[in-house]
């Protein structure tokens, strides 16, 4: 069931969202050439505790860090790992929400570590265009599929591939609420967006082929062709004067 959020609520997960954003951008701060996964997911629970927010993921279904921490050829749900240093010309995917006041907020980015390669700069530069124009399609009236078309269109003409099998989420009281966003689709089908829904657009691109496996630790989503793969996401309300981003520093 979806769940539409009343002015007074969207004050209130603005907050979460704002506390989630400030700590990605932590994140963005502290990612260095040689310091481990581990190393950042503690300065992340560093501040959103000192914000008095909870990680949202922490303890979700289990996942043992703060946030998801994936590097290259992991997709998303990469576990923090004081064995997993980051080295120059990695990409690290990093999605972190946190909860406040009954709330969440969830968002997502790729960073560059130091010098990376042209092709990598690309599938960045390809993956966060097609989330705005995912956002840029969230109208009051539009269908889910609108975004999805938008979303794979760009990145298909780019000769990337969209993951078909995770995708993005209604997001509120709850960390996943209905509906489900594809980041693929056909324009003018599926669930009509109206005001008052707030949804993470997430779009996932692999450099070769769409297909993606999960590691023995069960978490851990990985391209199957082994190539690089990007990670960005915003929350969003939807309202009458078009969609809003909550997750802006």
């Amino acid at each position: 069931m979806i769940q539409l959020k009343n002015k007074t609520e969207l004050e209130r997960m603005k907050k979460a969202c704002q506390i989630s954003a400030q700590a990605l951008k932590v994140a963005g701060e502290n990612i260095r050439v040689g310091m481990t996964t581990q190393e950042l997911d503690r300065i992340l629970h560093h501040f959103i505790v000192s914000q008095g927010a909870k990680p949202s993921f922490l303890g979700y279904g289990g996942f043992p860090g703060t946030a998801c921490i994936s590097v290259n050829n992991e997709v998303i749900h990469g576990i923090p790992s004081s064995e997993r240093v980051l080295r120059e010309g990695d990409i690290v995917s990093v999605d972190v929400g946190a909860c406040i006041d009954g709330f969440h907020g969830d968002n997502a980015f790729t960073f560059p570590v130091g010098q990376i390669s042209q092709e990598a700069q690309k599938l960045l530069d390809v993956t966060q265009k097609s989330l705005y124009l995912g956002i840029e399609a969230a109208q009051a009236g539009h269908r889910v599929g609108d975004i999805g078309a938008a979303v794979q269109a760009l990145v298909e003409e780019n000769g990337f591939a969209v993951v078909r099998q995770y995708v993005g989420h209604g997001v509120g009281h709850d960390l996943h609420e209905d509906p489900e966003i594809p980041n693929f689709g056909r324009a003018g089908h599926g669930v009509r967006l109206v005001p008052g829904m707030t949804i993470a657009i997430e779009p996932m691109v692999n450099q070769i082929g769409e297909g993606v496996r999960v590691l023995d630790n069960d978490w851990t989503v990985v391209t199957k062709s082994g190539s690089m793969s990007a990670h960005f996401e915003h929350t969003i309300a939807i309202t009458e004067q078009g969609p809003v981003i909550l997750t802006t520093p």
